[in-house]
């Protein structure tokens, strides 16, 4: 039997999003990463 994994877009975007990004120092160095590789996110 397969387990139906129902993922939620609200909860993903506030663990791994821009913003919670912001909230510590490891996670403004991926987004200081990020913005190198993409320019202006």
């Amino acid at each position: 039997m397969k387990v139906r994994i129902r993922k939620s877009s609200t909860k993903r975007a506030r663990k791994g999003g821009f913003r919670s990004r912001q909230k510590t120092a490891g996670g403004r160095k991926v987004n200081k990463r990020q913005r190198k590789r993409h320019g202006a996110i």
